[in-house]
């Protein structure tokens, strides 16, 4: 029988449980993952339209955008808890979801962890990650679970029950009953937004680690472009049930397709501007806009470290500081300029000299200016 041990969920620090050895996660063999113009509605609502994404074998890709957009409706359809209405879904080339297909989700050999972890309150810590190992011999099973609980480092809490255990501790749990049946795929719903933020990071970074051990396929579902950033190989950005870009990280920073994909990334300064042919001209003078016809009517967007300050009367057009903010590293500066409704926000290097009242000259850093056609009501 197991000793019951009691749970210490620090140090006297503040410091959490530390995580198992790196490199003891069992290994597993990748699979691919293929949706094929997948749609999908609740009651006729709209929750997935149309929509084709390849994921490679051993990739983490992230689902990313706002709540409602149909990225939790994907990772289910791929799981195999709801079923597309149109489209196919394929694992390393085989279709296990279409018009006369469907393979249920026992037989995917895909892991699935929810928002809420889903631990069942009445089973100890060890029943729940021996769950899925139900054609496994007892003993096999045992071992194989308790390795899972190791890496995660709560070996010594297996006795225990989920109310014991902190939150980030759940997540632990939830992670190791996912993983110990060693799916091909791995698919994870806002894993980490149930935890504060103190933790978040620490849990997130040892959760990759663990995931990378295994080899994987992952795919986590998530509204933190921060965090996409951080843990995905890729990231697939999502609007009303609809791909609108995917590609890496770089990517989708440096070329965003439209203002949706870039705002979601950084914070922007939007400011009308006109073709010519000499650029694009706006309040903030003359800036470069490749491949667009004279005439036409442009969102200029320009992130705030892309703002430059300059002595008044130098480079540049004519600015007023209206305030200043210091918030760490930086100092958030708010900068009026004639012929802009609203003041340009700009992001300096705290200790900077520019202080409030201050004139001076506002130029602009082309890697962080935007240009997109402009559309009426576009968000």
């Amino acid at each position: 029988m197991l000793k019951k041990v009691k749970p210490i969920h620090n140090n006297g620090s503040g410091q959490a449980l530390r995580w198992g050895a790196p490199g003891t996660a069992g290994a597993t063999i990748a699979a691919g993952l293929v949706f094929e113009n997948v749609s999908h509605d609740y009651d006729g609502v709209p929750s997935v339209r149309d929509l084709s994404l390849s994921i490679a074998p051993g990739e983490i890709l992230c689902l990313l955008g706002h709540s409602g957009c149909g990225k939790t409706t994907l990772m289910r359809i791929a799981a195999g808890v709801e079923r597309q209405n149109q489209g196919k879904v394929l694992i390393n080339g085989r279709e296990i979801a279409g018009d006369d297909t469907f393979l249920p989700p026992e037989r995917r050999g895909v892991g699935l962890m929810f928002q809420d972890y889903a631990l069942f309150p009445h089973m100890s810590i060890l029943a729940n990650v021996m769950f899925g190992l139900t054609n496994m011999p007892k003993k096999e099973a045992v071992a194989a679970a308790l390795g899972a609980l190791g890496r995660v480092g709560l070996a010594d809490y297996a006795s225990d029950y989920p109310h014991a255990l902190s939150g980030g501790e759940q997540q632990r749990v939830a992670l190791a009953r996912a993983l110990v049946p060693r799916p091909g795929i791995l698919l994870m719903d806002e894993p980490f937004s149930g935890l504060d933020k103190r933790l978040r990071d620490s849990v997130r970074d040892e959760t990759l680690a663990v995931i990378r051990e295994t080899r994987a396929t992952c795919i986590i579902v998530t509204h933190d472009p921060e965090e996409a950033m951080r843990m995905g190989d890729k990231i697939a950005l999502m609007r009303r049930g609809r791909l609108v870009q995917h590609g890496t990280a770089a990517d989708l920073y440096k070329a965003p397709v439209d203002l949706f994909a870039a705002r979601f990334f950084s914070e922007l300064n939007q400011i009308e501007g006109v073709v010519t042919s000499a650029g694009v001209e706006t309040p903030l003078g003359i800036l470069p806009g490749e491949g667009l016809s004279g005439g036409e009517k442009v969102d200029v967007c320009v992130r705030p470290q892309g703002v430059l300050l300059h002595k008044d009367g130098l480079c540049g057009v004519s600015g007023r500081i209206r305030s200043k903010r210091f918030v760490g590293e930086v100092d958030l500066l708010s900068i009026a300029v004639d012929g802009l409704d609203h003041p340009l926000q700009a992001r300096v290097r705290a200790g900077s000299p520019w202080e409030k009242g201050m004139d001076v000259a506002v130029s602009t850093d082309p890697k962080d200016v935007l240009v997109f056609p402009r559309h009426e009501g576009q968000i």
